[in-house]
C-alpha cells in the first residue's frame, strides 16, 4: 500500500483578487488531490474551505465556490466508474458528482452565510432569512460530463427575492474545470474571465451573428413550439446547440456566441449566465412564444429584433 499523500493546504482552495475587488486566475487543488483527499464525502473539503474563506466577500467566495466545486466534479468524473440516474429523459441525468459538489456549496453557504437561503437544480433548498438566495447548478451540462465532453460548468448566482422573479441580480459566476476559466459578472459589475474584463457587446442584428439554444427534440413535435422556433432560428447566421446554458452564456457574454434562447429555464440555468450577460451590456428578456416562456439573451439589437418577431 503507498504512503498516504501530504494533506492538501487551505491555499489551494483561496481565491486571490489581485486588483482588490475582482476575483483573477488562482490555484485550484488538482483533481487527484481533490478525488484521493475528499471523495465524494465532502465534509473535510467543506470544514477546509470554510476556514479560509470566513472573511471573503461575496464575491470572492462565488468564484471560490464555483471553482471547488467544478474541480470536485471534474475529480470524481476522472476516478472513473460515475453511476448515473435518469430524471426526466436519457438525456436529462445526474450523478455523484452533481451530488457531492451541490452538497459541498451548499453546506459551505450554510456556514458562512447563514442568513441566506439557498435553491440547487439537485435539491438543496433552504428559506432566506435575509431576503438574499444563491441559486446553484453544480454540474450544468451533466449530460456532456457524463459523455466525456469538456463542455460542462460550476454555476451560481446571487438574487434579492424569489429566484423565479428576483428584485435584483447581484451577480452570476461560471467556472469551467477542464478550461480553467472562471466567469464572474452582473449588471453593476463588468463582466470577467479569471479576472480579466470582457468589454461590452457590440450590437449586431440576428443575420450577423450566431444562435446558440437548448430544444428538446420531443419539443419540435409541437406545431406551435416549432413554429416559434422557426420564426427565430431561421433569422440567424449560423446555430450552435451545445448542451450547457451556463457555458452557452458565458460565451455570449465574451462574444463568441451571439445570441441565447431557450423555453421553460430552471431559475439555475438562467441566472448565473443571465449575470454574465447583463455584466457585458448585453439584454436579457423572458418572452411568451408558443405558449412557452423562452429566455433570450444577448446584444440588444439583437435581443429586440427577437421580441419584434415574437410579438
Amino acid at each position: 500500500m503507498s504512503e498516504p499523500r501530504q494533506r492538501i493546504e487551505s491555499p489551494s482552495i483561496t481565491v486571490s483578487s489581485p486588483n482588490g475587488t475582482v476575483p483573477g486566475p488562482t490555484t485550484s487543488p488538482t483533481t487527484t488531490d481533490l478525488s484521493h483527499h475528499y471523495g465524494t464525502d465532502t465534509r473535510k473539503l467543506v470544514a477546509e474551505f470554510t476556514t479560509v474563506h470566513a472573511g471573503s466577500t461575496d464575491i470572492e467566495l462565488a468564484c471560490a465556490l464555483v471553482r471547488t466545486a467544478g474541480q470536485l466534479a471534474l475529480a470524481i468524473r476522472e476516478g472513473g466508474g460515475l453511476d448515473v440516474d435518469y430524471k426526466t429523459s436519457v438525456s436529462d441525468v445526474v450523478t455523484e458528482a452533481d451530488r457531492a459538489a451541490e452538497t459541498f456549496v451548499a453546506e459551505a453557504l450554510v456556514a458562512l452565510r447563514p442568513d441566506d437561503g439557498l435553491l440547487g437544480e439537485e435539491g438543496a433548498a433552504r428559506d432566506s432569512v435575509s431576503g438574499r438566495t444563491w441559486v446553484i447548478d453544480p454540474v450544468d451540462g451533466t449530460y456532456n460530463f457524463t459523455s466525456g465532453s469538456d463542455y460542462f460548468c460550476s454555476a451560481l448566482a446571487l438574487v434579492d427575492g424569489p429566484p423565479s422573479a428576483p428584485s435584483r441580480l447581484h451577480f452570476g459566476a461560471v467556472h469551467r474545470p477542464t478550461h480553467d476559466t472562471t466567469h464572474l459578472g452582473g449588471a453593476e459589475i463588468p463582466t470577467t474571465v479569471n479576472g480579466r474584463a470582457v468589454g461590452n457587446l457590440d450590437d449586431a442584428s440576428c443575420a450577423e451573428v450566431s444562435l446558440a439554444t437548448y430544444i428538446h427534440p420531443t419539443f419540435l413535435a409541437e406545431d406551435s413550439v416549432r413554429d416559434a422556433w422557426l420564426a427565430v432560428s431561421t433569422r440567424f447566421a449560423t446555430l450552435r446547440m451545445l448542451g450547457a446554458g451556463s457555458v452557452d452564456l458565458s460565451s455570449v457574454a465574451e462574444g463568441k456566441l451571439g445570441v441565447w434562447t431557450q423555453h421553460s429555464v430552471a431559475d439555475w440555468d438562467w441566472l448565473p449566465g443571465r449575470g454574465l450577460v447583463e455584466g457585458a451590456g448585453g439584454a436579457c428578456r423572458k418572452i411568451e412564444a408558443g405558449g412557452k416562456i423562452w429566455c433570450v439573451a444577448g446584444n440588444p439589437r439583437a435581443v429586440e429584433e427577437i421580441a419584434a418577431i415574437w410579438s
